[in-house]
């Protein structure tokens, strides 16, 4: 591979008609140490009255541009741009509303140096940022941590802290990729091309375990690289475009439903005609590093606390010691933050164990929390999980509409709130 003095990187970036697209370049070329090493691969999804990107005479530029009623999803746009790569040494995918560190670049290429493996992927959810005149890139590295499996037996993961007395300044061994911030060996584009009959969910499993058997090794960077914006209230989104009375080419929930449904054949280890599983390794071994079983539907506990990776080695049988719970979160409307019923755009919910791990944690959002709203006396909500500790006490965390985190409330579970569901 090239030495770092000389590396290349192709940047790829899917925009649906973003309004944050071109501001997200001009921050990379910006605050990167090396431009000139840059090339861009863009597939910019507009409509008509929407303005072309003002970098068509530029040479790093690679533009492929359509209308958005023939756009197919995220991971189609990806796949598009990596027809785009021409042998760069490096592969950075992100998002179109993205900000960056400076000096990214070499930061990125330090990052894969320090893993000392061979074939590196640098990948987490970004911490956030709003765009505007006073943007604040600010916050600490994330990794990504398990939160449930689908009914379709996908993982859906979340942000979460390093864990606790890990090592400071060294990339940290991750169990998963993440889409909108992922850099890799250039070799990537050829032997885990992205598989364009994905729609969204399930995206990040797919290309996790179909990374990991090809030989990649994945990790998280120690130092905060890329911010990302998560609300993006008023931009259009694909599936909110791509509804029977747009009369798109096709609907996003026909999509959607094709690439469950094939995202689910790859974990269960089916083999698929195009873009599944390598040879380095199995199926199997990225279960054992991950601390999941697909079949089970089931993570274990080190997974669920967030613990590095690999997986400690644990007893064939440990899915059977990992319990599907059941349990009832009750408070008064005197102890919610003031407004925060009515001037929320979620709650952020996290049940611990009796040792303070996390063993479930998932976003209660307005439909639920207009129910509470509706409710008299007593409210109450209601979370089935799984863990192999019990529950022991849990909180509640309001984000206003306005994107302000109110105080926190919660409390210990009495006797009678939770308890182990009978399997299903």
């Amino acid at each position: 591979m090239t030495s770092s003095e000389s590396a290349s990187i192709f940047v790829s970036l899917a925009a649906y008609r973003d309004t944050q697209l071109v501001p997200t370049v001009e921050d990379c070329l910006r605050k990167a140490s090396h431009p000139d090493r840059l090339r861009f691969g863009i597939c910019w999804q507009r409509d008509d009255n929407e303005p072309p990107l003002p970098f068509a005479s530029d040479p790093r530029f690679r533009i492929r541009e359509i209308h958005w009623r023939e756009s197919k999803g995220a991971c189609w746009a990806r796949a598009e741009i990596m027809n785009l790569w021409q042998g760069e040494d490096w592969f950075l995918q992100v998002d179109s509303h993205c900000r960056f560190a400076p000096g990214w670049d070499d930061a990125l290429l330090r990052t894969a140096a320090a893993t000392g493996s061979a074939k590196p992927i640098v990948s987490t959810y970004p911490p956030p940022f709003s765009p505007g005149p006073n943007e604040i890139l600010a916050g600490d590295p994330l990794q990504m941590v398990f939160q449930q499996f689908t009914p379709e037996g996908i993982p859906q993961l979340r942000p979460g802290p390093f864990p606790r007395g890990g090592s400071p300044g060294r990339p940290l061994r991750a169990r998963y990729l993440a889409a909108g911030f992922l850099f890799a060996p250039g070799s990537l584009v050829r032997e885990v091309p992205y598989d364009p009959e994905l729609y969204f969910m399930g995206e990040e499993a797919s290309m996790t375990v179909r990374a990991f058997t090809h030989g990649y090794d994945l990790f998280h960077p120690a130092e905060a690289i890329v911010w990302h914006d998560y609300t993006r209230a008023q931009e259009p989104k694909h599936w909110g475009d791509h509804t029977d009375e747009a009369r798109p080419s096709t609907r996003w929930n026909e999509l959607d439903e094709g690439s469950r449904r094939k995202v689910s054949r790859l974990l269960a280890g089916e083999p698929l005609d195009a873009f599944g599983l390598g040879a380095a390794r199995t199926l199997k071994d990225y279960e054992a590093y991950a601390g999941l079983s697909f079949r089970h539907r089931k993570a274990q506990g080190y997974t669920l606390r967030g613990a590095e990776p690999p997986n400690p080695d644990a007893a064939a049988d440990w899915p059977d010691k990992i319990y599907p719970w059941i349990a009832t979160l009750r408070f008064t409307p005197e102890q919610v933050p003031k407004n925060s019923l009515h001037d929320s755009q979620l709650w952020s919910l996290s049940i611990l164990d009796d040792a303070g791990n996390e063993i479930c944690h998932r976003d209660v959002q307005r439909e639920e929390l207009a129910t509470l709203q509706a409710a008299q006396g007593e409210l109450a909500i209601v979370c089935e999980f799984s863990s192999d500790t019990a529950p022991a006490t849990w909180t509640l965390w309001p984000l206003t509409t306005a994107g302000q985190w109110l105080p926190k409330f919660g409390a210990k579970f009495s006797d009678g709130e939770f308890a182990i569901l009978s399997e299903r």
